[in-house]
């Protein structure tokens, strides 16, 4: 995978939650998410999610900064979030590309707990 090959913007398919044994389920948004990744070919980075319609209460995730690829991971540099935890912090994801989908793996703590998590994006338009 290229850089070029991840510049442009994505929408989310889906955002589920590993449990331990790596069974998947829905992700903090709910089963039904709304998601923009837009990664620009000067190295910024921008995401926005929130939980879908009829799903729940309203629920939000969204940060930007900077990303670079490095070998198979995307790094992003978080500059700003609602997040006060991750400004700063780089968010690494390993990264697949395939038939038209990048699918991303995360795994972050929340309140001292790991939590891995699989976001997958389909190219805007496509």
């Amino acid at each position: 995978m290229l850089p070029a090959d991840l510049v442009g913007v994505w929408r989310l398919v889906s955002f589920e939650e590993l449990d331990e044994t790596g069974a998947p389920g829905p992700g903090p948004l709910g089963a039904r998410p709304a998601g923009c990744l837009v990664y620009t070919g000067d190295g910024h980075v921008s995401v926005h999610m929130t939980r879908g319609p009829g799903s729940g209460p309203a629920a939000c995730l969204g940060y930007a900064g900077t990303w670079r690829l490095d070998g198979s991971r995307v790094v992003h540099r978080v500059e700003i979030t609602q997040r006060s935890d991750w400004v700063g912090t780089e968010q690494v994801r390993e990264a697949t590309l395939a038939d038209g989908l990048l699918t991303l793996h995360a795994r972050t703590r929340i309140a001292g707990v790991e939590h891995r998590r699989v976001l997958v994006w389909r190219r805007a338009g496509g």
